[in-house]
């Protein structure tokens, strides 16, 4: 088989006219978007979903101080507002969100197959193959599916793929006028609608450049003769055919990269140089090689961690031969495919050093890479490089195919594709199988009908359970945070008579107070209630300074307030009621005393005896 006949086998000629791209092309992403709408339909909230959530529901959604926030040092007020809204309209609901998912991916598809189309015009399976890998390939999937990196990455994928689309067109085609004009101002607003989602998106403009160079030298282009002369070289030719988008992207840059800089906590902590580079190879060997041939097939989950693939030894090793035999192949049959392969190379590589080196720690484990959440983009460059060897010229003989195609190789490219195909649908439903084993989703469900069964009942704050968010999220670990904005809710106060809190599975249950300090009854009887004026109630030993719960029964002569006040806080005034009643208080301080103080004139009133400890089920305080 000649390598004319190998190119011609990605080409038009050897399997697909090019009318008949579409309709597949179309089928393909129908086909990948009901995948996808059915992976979120099996989904919920996730961990920083929450945190954004909640969030949204304590600060004014348009102003900075929301937008602005630095969140695990990301810089996104465009994902922040996109999550506030949705929150405002349909609060802690996951339909909103789901079809958030479902449209960017569609965006972002239809921005690649036009990005596949403007680069490999002529190409036919090749192309169809190039999209199924970016559709499918599960490198994608991690990120898809949970909802705060989704907001993150699919708007970065539509921008990556529109702008490397435009400038191609602007390098390799004569572009003036209204049209050229068109397509500098939509790929600048582009760039910066992808850096409010994911300050990642500063790596747009380095990609799309060097896609310029390789379109400035692909040989059907009349600037890719040989010639000494350096303006001619594709490098010039790709600067200065585009060279206002350059400039303005260059602007954006910098300004984007000292307002990241100036507002986010990206660079604190400690960092480990050998943990980072063991990161950047798992995620590399362990992640990317076995995507290449759909896996892996195997998901664990360490909850509340997200899934982490798990790929046998035996597909890493296919998936690295699969490499091999495609740079080879492609390499003998394709003119220019090696700067192709090493571009592709150096961004998987490259692109993982700054998050890995940003995860780095003592207490990240090196599975972190395996989850596969920061890699579609990278998936994103492989379908660039796939589009780019679809439409190389043969390697030999002349540029045009050859009048009777051999067509095993495009054969052999439709085969591999739908085995890459079926092969992913398989790491795919593992995938969904591993990530619905997660208890926030009933967590929330019931917690959602709590808070409406309880609603204008004062209740105290508390933290969701570890498994759902852990404190490090604090506040905003807190259900009157995550809660905030449902329109049927109970108050969260300081103070009540009847104390309820939620389970660890989100449902009401009653409360108590566990036994960390007892607090003695006060002088007097009901009868003849002692306290009357500003008194210290002892307790059985000292505090610490820090929230407390204070469960107290008492009895009252009279309706009234009284204040309750703990050594180094502040005072908490609480209405009692007339007769023997019970009041749940939370006081910040410390001291062996609760100082209680009547407001009410002539309100007396004595105090049994009761607990300090925090608040929890009623049959975990006995």
């Amino acid at each position: 088989m000649g390598r004319q006949s190998v190119a011609a086998g990605w080409d038009n000629a050897g399997m697909l006219q090019a009318r008949k791209l579409v309709p597949i092309a179309v089928a393909l992403l129908v086909a990948q978007l009901v995948v996808r709408a059915w992976l979120v339909a099996r989904g919920d909230f996730y961990w920083d979903d929450l945190v954004l959530i909640a969030q949204a529901s304590s600060d004014p959604i348009l102003s900075w101080d929301y937008l602005g926030t630095s969140h695990d040092g990301h810089l996104m007020p465009g994902a922040f507002l996109v999550a506030g809204v949705s929150t405002v309209i349909a609060p802690v609901q996951w339909w909103l969100p789901a079809v958030t998912l479902v449209v960017l991916q569609a965006i972002a598809s239809l921005a690649v197959w036009r990005m596949i189309r403007i680069i490999a015009p002529r190409a036919g399976v090749g192309a169809l193959a190039a999209f199924a890998f970016y559709l499918f390939v599960p490198m994608t999937i991690s990120a898809y599916v949970w909802w705060a990196a989704g907001l993150n990455t699919l708007p970065m994928q539509a921008a990556l793929a529109y702008i490397v689309g435009t400038v191609v067109l602007l390098v390799r085609d004569e572009v003036s006028g209204t049209r050229r004009t068109r397509l500098l101002v939509c790929a600048v607003i582009a760039f910066v609608v992808a850096l409010a989602f994911f300050e990642k998106s500063l790596l747009i403009p380095p990609v799309a450049f060097v896609a310029a160079v390789l379109a400035a030298r692909r040989p059907t282009n009349k600037y890719d003769e040989p010639t000494s002369d350096f303006r001619s070289s594709p490098l010039t030719v790709a600067f200065t055919r585009a060279g206002r988008l350059w400039a303005v992207f260059a602007v954006v840059f910098v300004a984007w990269s000292v307002l990241f800089l100036a507002t986010t906590t990206a660079t604190t902590g400690s960092h480990s140089i050998s943990q980072a580079v063991h990161l950047v190879w798992r995620s590399v060997n362990d992640a990317i090689v076995p995507a290449m041939v759909g896996g892996p097939w195997h998901w664990e989950r360490w909850v509340p961690s997200p899934p982490m693939g798990v790929a046998p030894l035996w597909m890493i090793i296919l998936g690295w031969v699969v490499i091999a035999v495609l740079v080879v192949a492609t390499v003998r049959a394709r003119r220019g495919v090696v700067a192709v392969w090493v571009c592709a190379a150096i961004y998987a590589v490259v692109a993982q050093i700054p998050v890995m080196w940003n995860r780095s720690g003592e207490n990240t484990a090196l599975e972190l890479a395996q989850t596969m959440r920061y890699l579609p983009d990278t998936a994103l460059v492989l379908t660039i490089a796939f589009a780019f060897i679809a439409a190389a010229p043969a390697s030999s003989g002349t540029h045009a195919a050859p009048a009777e195609p051999d067509r095993r190789p495009a054969i052999a490219v439709a085969v591999g594709a739908l085995l890459l195909v079926i092969s992913s649908m398989i790491a795919t439903s593992a995938f969904a199988t591993s990530w619905r084993d997660d208890p926030t989703s009933d967590y929330l469900a019931n917690a959602r009908q709590s808070m409406k069964d309880n609603a204008g009942r004062t209740m105290f704050d508390q933290s969701v359970p570890l498994e759902v968010l852990l404190p490090v999220t604090y506040p905003d670990n807190q259900i009157s945070r995550i809660f905030g904005r449902l329109p049927d809710r109970p108050e969260f106060g300081s103070y009540t008579d009847d104390l309820v809190v939620l389970d660890p599975n989100g449902k009401a249950v009653q409360g108590s107070v566990t036994r960390s300090r007892t607090i003695e009854p006060s002088e007097g009887s009901c009868r003849k209630p002692g306290i009357n004026g500003p008194v210290r109630v002892p307790l059985d030993g000292p505090l610490i300074d820090v929230q407390w719960t204070l469960q107290i029964s008492y009895c009252a002569d009279r309706d009234g307030e009284v204040e309750l006040r703990l050594d180094g806080g502040a005072a908490l005034r609480i209405p009692v009621q007339s007769g023997l009643h019970v009041v749940y208080a939370q006081l910040t301080g410390h001291g062996d005393a609760v100082q209680v103080r009547p407001v009410t004139p002539g309100l007396r009133l004595h105090t049994g005896e009761g607990r300090v400890g925090i608040p929890v089920m009623a049959g975990l305080a006995p």
